[in-house]
């Protein structure tokens, strides 16, 4: 006997929720692919905008042209993680749609003034406003999945969330690298803009959620929250980015430092007092949420160190070309496509503290694997077998904590809440990249690179004992 066909109005909502996760998946996929798909353009920006005019006179090695091209990667950076926090409470505030929507067009219209920008400043500029509309986009995509769907089903809309969003870091590199041969490196930047539209087409087919506020009544800003997060997160952001360019001595990287931890601080006293604030401070009162974002931490600071300095040693001691040097780190991605979506449903059904264990020790295995690098180096027997654990780790991982991090939090405050983890995971990675000197003795040799991983593997293994100890063995509702 055949099933029935779902009633209409099951159909409808089956549908309805399709639309919100394709959207939510192509809101953040643009947001990553822009961090991925312009590194490989900045050689053909600094040959051409580095002396500071379009003519071309600057090579990408000489010192105009590294400074532009360190300031178009941390442009970005230093304007989406400084405002993660401000952009959770919009979502939160005003709906996640009508945020969505604005960061949407807001990160068209600033990719187009990048694509246009006919000097370095004008270049620069547009990249950090791109950060800004950036911002707006990966909180307010994940409150809307799990605003829509609860149980089983968000632990597998999350899955599938992490898995296509990561294929943005998959084809950033090779369209980007296509893109610069062929077109010229302003299309590097112009190209976003058709997911983009895409994306704004699809959000005609979802309601509006217009909001009146966390409490019913009308929205009501926490300025001074704001303002404070904003200056503390922008100040250490800041430092530790100069601060690995020229040293964390200058005056200039230790004023932000100075100026924004107590700023951060007073953030944290602040919230406690305004009867709307930013950020609810009960938040953390959910184990959870307190405990995913610990093991956060860890993880995200051990990745960041980690696909850094893979493709390092694959060009630099290897001596790859760039092609091949990403065709090594493919394992991760193709892997994480074809799990995540699995591991975030069987978190949902049965807890997340067996895979939140389980996954950052495979992780950790495939970086001590790397410790086979030797001279000379055989990058497809000593890396990419590591690589491929390592891609499986992070399937059985990053699903399972991002939904374990939003699991228990009301649906008005899962904005906020997404942003607070997306703030902590970038600037995790910010300071392990910013110690990468440190830890590697100076110089990335093999002894460097051996270091480098044991660093990742206790990072990882800290996190998976955080989990394994914070975490409660307890089977979701369905």
């Amino acid at each position: 006997m055949s099933t029935p066909p779902p009633a209409p109005s099951d159909a409808a909502t089956l549908r309805g929720r399709r639309v919100v996760l394709v959207v939510a998946v192509l809101a953040s996929f643009v947001a990553f692919l822009d961090g991925s798909i312009v590194t490989v353009a900045l050689p053909a920006i600094a040959r051409e905008l580095g002396s500071g005019t379009a003519g071309g006179a600057a090579t990408a090695d000489d010192g105009a042209g590294l400074a532009l091209q360190q300031w178009v990667v941390d442009a970005y950076l230093l304007t989406l993680g400084s405002l993660m926090l401000v952009a959770g409470s919009l979502s939160d505030t005003f709906g996640r749609v009508r945020v969505l929507r604005a960061g949407l067009i807001g990160f068209a219209v600033t990719s187009v003034l990048a694509a246009l920008a006919p000097d370095p400043g004008l270049l620069i500029a547009a990249r950090a406003l791109q950060g800004v509309t950036a911002a707006l986009l990966v909180p307010s995509s994940l409150a809307l999945i799990t605003s829509t769907f609860s149980g089983p089903a968000q632990g597998k809309a999350i899955g599938s969330w992490t898995a296509w969003t990561g294929v943005a870091f998959l084809i950033g590199p090779l369209t980007g690298g296509a893109l610069v041969d062929t077109l010229g490196w302003r299309w590097v930047f112009a190209v976003v803009v058709v997911p983009v539209v895409l994306t704004l087409v699809l959000m005609t087919r979802l309601p509006g959620d217009a909001h009146r506020g966390r409490d019913g009544a009308p929205p009501r800003g926490d300025v001074v929250g704001a303002v404070l997060a904003a200056v503390g997160l922008a100040g250490p952001v800041f430092a530790l980015i100069e601060g690995r360019r020229v040293g964390f001595g200058a005056w200039f990287v230790v004023t932000p430092l100075v100026v924004g931890l107590p700023a951060l601080a007073a953030f944290v006293w602040w919230e406690r007092r305004p009867p709307a604030p930013m950020m609810p401070l009960t938040l953390f009162r959910t184990r959870t949420f307190t405990v995913g974002n610990l093991a956060t931490v860890g993880i995200y600071a051990a990745l960041s160190l980690g696909t850094l300095t893979i493709p390092l040693v694959a060009q630099e001691l290897a001596g790859l070309t760039a092609t091949l040097a990403g065709l090594v780190t493919l394992p991760t991605t193709i892997v994480s496509l074809l799990f995540s979506t699995l591991f975030g449903t069987l978190a949902a059904t049965h807890g997340p503290r067996l895979f939140m264990t389980v996954g950052p020790l495979i992780t950790a295995s495939g970086f001590l694997w790397m410790l086979l690098v030797r001279d000379p180096i055989d990058v497809w027997w000593q890396v990419v077998p590591g690589v491929v654990l390592f891609g499986f780790g992070l399937s059985v991982t990053v699903a399972p904590l991002t939904s374990t991090v939003l699991s228990q939090i009301p649906a008005a405050q899962s904005g906020i809440a997404s942003a607070v983890n997306n703030a902590i995971s970038r600037v995790a990675g910010l300071v392990a990249v910013a110690f990468l000197g440190v830890i590697a003795g100076g110089a990335l040799t093999v002894g460097g690179f051996h270091r480098v991983v044991i660093v990742v593997a206790v990072l990882l293994g800290v996190s998976a004992l955080v989990s394994f100890v914070g975490l409660r063995d307890r089977t979701r509702a369905s």
